[in-house]
Order: structure tokens, then C-alpha cells, then sequence
């Protein structure tokens, strides 16, 4: 407020533009900061600007992108993600649909998307008729034979040989603990393919103008797929220009942009504005999944009952290592991992000797392009991490909450640091603290209900948001069926900007993990999904949706993120709360009805 009592919202100053302000990191250093019970703006609700266009229609998303002579164009996607070649195209009958033009397959210098053909047509809906009816044979790699069971052996196979992959934490003398323990547990965990299922398909506009090539899109990472553009159109990047959409569902889909590729070249073999639109089918078919997984974990107890070692191996394929290995760190061992493949295996638990390996499956990406999905690697770590947590205090005959309580101590690197890490395990010993004492941990549940918990911190160890995650659930001894009756969060994730947007992102993403743990999950079957549309992969409908209770624990430490950590816990969570009901043990993703039923004849 201006010393004459006049205002202005910040808002309306950013919405001027031309702030060409900068300072220095001294002259920030120096700007004081206001303490926490003076801020009058952060921790209060108000309405996000994007709302009232997403509800009245007013917002425009990549399917809404038209300019004046463009045509429709639908691919045709070959059997497999790489090495497809196109041998023959027959458009016989498609030239019986009104409207329909031509089919061309695509030359992509930057092998982005080999043995595509394109079906061009005056309108979408011809263009999909035709491309119905258009007959191309392919020539295919060895992709064309390998399913997902062969990935998984080949991930069960890099975990056997001990002199492979990265190393995120390697004390020394982790396998002498485990040689000389008195008592020591082994589980696999393993998860299948999950697709992102996004409710508007991958879709692109693209033409040249002025010798400028556009490329209409929503898209979450330009920058990432310009270069690739570049040498797709044989063009430099500054003749390029990237026009970003609402995303219609991006889940970390739509950071990778390698649907505008064939969107470009289809503009630029017609020379004419292209609108390609995807079909469900064709978008699962050339999705980036969230890859298979294996992981098997160790832990060791020495004689006076506490845990002395602990080993975790961890494969699965590798998104950033496909799309942006300069952002792969080093191991301990100096060689790259990629942390979206990796992150939650590196806990905040005090375990003695700690060994975390992540191993890179060459095979699954032989077969299919790994993405990031909603939560990446934590989705997957944090089930095995937290099932076996329970799975290792059972075996010890303590109480899981006092068993994992006792481990979040802070000490040594679990003690955390400035800005974002604050405290370290110790917060994450608050939340879950928190939520036993919420749910009444501990008292007694009706028959077949049961009540299980984990703890997480999301998705990140640099930037950790503490989470805890209960889950009451019902299971049907008869035919296997799971229903979740309650999720309960509790959440420290630092300073809550927009406490109304933080329980949304809460709710969502908790739903998010729900989804994975009991529904949706796919395979590889001789290099395709084998389920391509919503009449086969199970998505979470609405009357699946359990009562969700989400509690933020008060603090004025560095806000740290809230899209994606409450996905980590959910599954953990369900599958202890499965074992408690029943006896039965889980340690596959999705948790199939048939799975429990063989967990209940096992006993274990």
C-alpha cells in the first residue's frame, strides 16, 4: 500500500508486464522477510484464475487449434515402438470415404517415430474412417516378440548380478551384516505397466508460415523436445516456434512432446497445416508408460533385535535416462541413475549398513519408450519400501507404527538441512505420529476389515514432503474383491500457500495411488499394450471412491511440492491394511482380486 493509501493487487502489477527489475543474490540476501504471522496473503483461500474458462469452455486446448486450409491427418502406428519399417501401403478401400486424400508414411531423421504412415482427409472423422481401411504391412524388430514377462525376468536377472548398475547409497559392509545376522527377510515386489490414459489423446496442429515452422500443442516441456523438432524437420531450433495449449491431462505424458514429431512431418510431406488427432487406441499404442518393475529387499537384525542392514535393488526402465540423461546424476559407484527411476528407495529410515541400487532394464527399452507418470519412481519404490517395513516388523514381532517410529530418528543423513529438508526424519516421524494416534491405531477392527498404514516423503529426498497414509479396507473372502472404505493423510509439506489447492492436489493424487494399487495396470504382449482402450484398462470410477481425510500439519518451513506425494503411500498402505484383515500378503501392482484369493490359499 502507498503511503497516500492507495493499492494495487500484485496480480495487476504482473499482469502489466515489462517488470524488468533484477537483483542480485546480495540485494536478496539483504530484503528482510516477513515473519509468519505477518503474511496476510499466504494461507488464505482464493478463487485460481483457470477455473471459470475450464467449466464454461472458454479454455482452448490442443484439439480446440484450427487455422484457415488445414487438413485432418490420423497415423497409423506400427507394431512396435522402434526398428518398424513400412513395406507396403494399400489405400484401396479407404478411397471410398468422402473426403479422405492420401496416405503417406513418414521419413523421421530423428527415429522419433519409425514406420508411421499418415492418412490425410478433409475432416477428422474421414480421416479415422480411412484410416480404418487403409492396409500397411511393416517389417519389425525383435520388440515384436518380447512381453512383459520377459522384461521382468530380465529385470529379476540385473538384480542377480551384483556388479551392475548405480549405487544412491553403498555402506560398507552391508553384505557381511546380512551374512552374520541372527534373523533376516527377503521380498520381491514387483509392479506392472501403467498407461497415462489422459482424457484428451496426444493431438498436434503443425504448419510453416513465413519459414517458420508452428507446432500447436498442449505440452509440458518445450524445451525438451525442440531440439528433437530440429532434426525431425532438418531445420535449426530458432525456426521452431511451440504454441502451449491446456494440457487436456498431462500426468507427465505431455512432457514428452515426441507426439508433435510426426505431427511436423506429416505438415511438412503434404506441405500444407496438418491437424493430427489421435484415437484412444493410437495413443496408448504410442504412449511413454510408466515401465515394469522388480525390486527385492533385505533387511538383517543382529543379536540384541536391532536392524543392522538393509539392501534394496530396484529395476525397472528408465525415462530420463531415454529423454534427458543430462539430468542423471552420478551413483556413489560414478555411474548415472536416473532419480525419477529410483527416488523413495533412498528412505529416511536409520537402518544400520544401507545399500540402494538402481538397475536400468535395457529391455523394456528395447520395447516401449518409459515415461513419467504421476509420482515416477516413488510410485513404485514406496511399495516396496513401505510393504516390506510392515512385512520386517511383523517378522520382528513389533507393532509396525512402533517398528518404523523407531527408525525415523534423524540421524546421521536422515537429520535433513536447509531450505527444504528442515528436520529431517523427525517430521516424518510427526506425521505418522499423528495418523496412528487419528485412526486409533491399534483397537480392534470388525471381521475382514483391516486397517494398514505407511509413511512416505513423497516424491523427492531433496525436497521431501512428509506424508502418512492409513487405509481401512474390506475384503471379500469369496471372490477377492478389495474395497477401500477410508483413506486417512496426514501431511507436513512445509509453509501451505492456498490451503483449498493443497487439499485438492492431496485428494486427486491419494485417488491417483488408489487407482494403481486395485485397478489400473496393463502389460506388454509381443511389443504392444495389451489394453489400448477403457473397455479393458480399469480405471478408478466413482463409486470405488472411498471417504478421503486429509490433515496438514501446521509449519512455516519452505513449502515444498503436493501434485504427486500423496500417490506414494496409497498402495503400501492398502496392501498392509489387506494383510491385516486377513492374513494375506500382496507384492504385486495392481492388487487383482484373483491375486488376494491366491494370498488367502497361501496364507501368506
Amino acid at each position: 500500500m502507498h503511503a497516500g493509501g492507495r493499492s494495487i493487487p500484485y496480480g495487476e502489477i504482473v499482469a502489466r508486464g515489462n517488470l524488468g527489475r533484477t537483483f542480485t543474490s546480495e540485494q536478496l540476501n539483504k530484503m528482510p522477510v516477513k515473519a509468519a504471522d505477518k503474511r496476510r496473503l499466504i494461507g488464505r483461500n482464493t478463487l485460481a484464475e483457470d477455473i471459470p474458462s475450464k467449466v464454461d469452455g472458454k479454455g482452448r486446448y490442443g484439439l480446440d487449434a484450427v487455422v484457415e486450409g488445414m487438413v485432418y491427418a490420423r497415423p497409423k502406428v506400427p507394431p512396435t515402438r522402434y526398428e518398424s519399417k513400412v513395406v507396403s501401403i494399400d489405400d484401396s478401400a479407404a478411397k471410398r470415404v468422402p473426403g479422405y486424400l492420401k496416405s503417406l508414411a513418414l521419413d523421421d531423421p530423428s527415429g522419433t517415430a519409425p514406420g508411421w504412415v499418415m492418412v490425410y482427409a478433409e475432416t477428422f472423422i474421414a480421416a479415422n474412417k480411412a484410416a480404418d481401411l487403409v492396409n500397411v504391412k511393416w517389417s519389425s524388430g525383435k520388440a515384436a516378440t518380447i512381453s512383459e514377462v520377459d522384461i521382468q525376468k530380465r529385470a529379476a536377472e540385473l538384480i542377480a548380478d551384483p556388479q551392475g548398475g548405480s549405487l544412491l547409497v553403498d555402506d560398507p559392509g552391508v553384505d557381511a551384516a546380512l551374512a552374520s545376522a541372527k534373523q533376516k527377510i527377503e521380498r520381491t515386489y514387483t509392479t506392472s505397466t501403467v498407461m497415462h490414459f489422459a482424457l484428451e489423446p496426444v493431438n498436434a496442429l503443425a504448419f510453416e508460415k513465413d519459414g517458420i515452422f508452428e507446432i500447436h500443442t498442449g505440452n509440458q516441456w518445450q524445451t525438451l523436445i525442440l531440439p528433437v523438432l530440429a532434426k525431425a524437420l532438418e531445420r535449426s531450433q530458432d525456426k521452431i516456434v511451440l504454441r502451449s495449449y491446456l494440457l487436456g491431462g498431462g500426468f507427465g505424458r505431455r512432457l514428452d512432446g515426441d507426439y508433435t514429431v510426426p505431427a511436423a512431418l506429416a505438415a511438412k510431406a503434404i506441405g500444407k497445416p496438418v491437424k493430427m488427432v489421435c484415437t484412444r487406441a493410437d495413443d496408448m499404442r504410442f504412449d511413454c508408460p510408466r515401465s515394469p518393475s522388480t525390486q527385492v529387499v533385505r533387511m538383517a537384525w543382529g543379536e540384541d533385535g536391532r536392524v543392522t542392514a538393509m539392501d534394496h535393488h530396484a529395476a525397472a526402465g528408465w525415462p530420463t535416462g531415454v529423454m534427458a540423461p543430462s539430468f542423471m546424476p552420478k551413483g556413489t559407484n560414478g555411474v548415472p541413475y536416473d532419480p525419477f527411476a529410483s527416488e523413495g528407495a533412498n528412505h529416511w529410515y536409520t537402518v544400520g549398513m544401507q545399500r540402494v541400487r538402481a538397475l536400468r532394464n535395457d529391455l523394456a527399452e528395447e520395447t516401449f519408450r518409459p515415461g513419467w507418470l504421476r509420482s515416477v519412481g516413488a510410485g513404485w519404490t514406496n511399495w516396496a519400501v513401505e510393504s516390506f517395513m510392515d512385512e520386517a516388523a511383523h517378522a520382528a514381532g513389533v507393532d509396525p507404527v512402533k517398528f518404523r517410529l523407531g527408525m525415523l530418528d534423524g540421524a546421521g543423513r536422515n537429520a535433513g538441512s536447509a531450505p527444504n529438508s528442515v528436520g529431517g526424519a523427525r517430521r516424518q516421524a510427526a506425521v505418522l505420529a499423528r495418523l496412528a494416534e487419528k485412526v486409533g491405531w491399534g483397537k480392534p477392527t470388525p471381521k475382514d476389515v483391516g486397517l494398514g498404514i505407511a509413511t512416505t516423503f513423497g516424491q523427492e529426498r531433496n525436497m521431501p514432503t512428509w506424508t502418512a497414509c492409513a487405509a481401512r479396507v474390506r475384503v471379500n473372502r469369496t471372490n477377492g474383491h478389495v474395497r477401500v472404505e477410508k483413506l486417512s493423510l496426514v501431511i507436513d509439506a512445509g509453509t501451505v500457500i492456498h490451503p483449498d489447492s493443497a487439499e485438492a492436489q492431496v485428494e486427486g493424487a491419494a485417488l491417483w495411488g488408489l487407482g494403481m494399487a486395485l485397478r489400473e495396470g496393463s502389460e506388454f504382449v509381443k511389443g504392444q499394450p495389451k489394453d489400448t482402450n477403457l473397455d479393458t484398462y480399469a480405471l478408478l470410477r466413482m463409486g470405488d471412491v472411498p471417504d478421503v481425510e486429509v490433515e496438514f500439519l501446521p509449519s512455516t518451513e519452505a513449502p515444498v511440492g503436493l501434485g504427486e506425494p500423496a500417490v506414494t503411500p496409497v498402495a503400501p498402505a492398502i496392501g498392509n491394511a489387506i494383510f491385516a484383515a486377513t492374513g494375506a500378503r500382496v507384492r504385486h501392482l495392481p492388487i487383482r482380486p484373483q491375486a488376494v484369493l491366491v494370498a488367502l490359499a497361501h496364507g501368506s
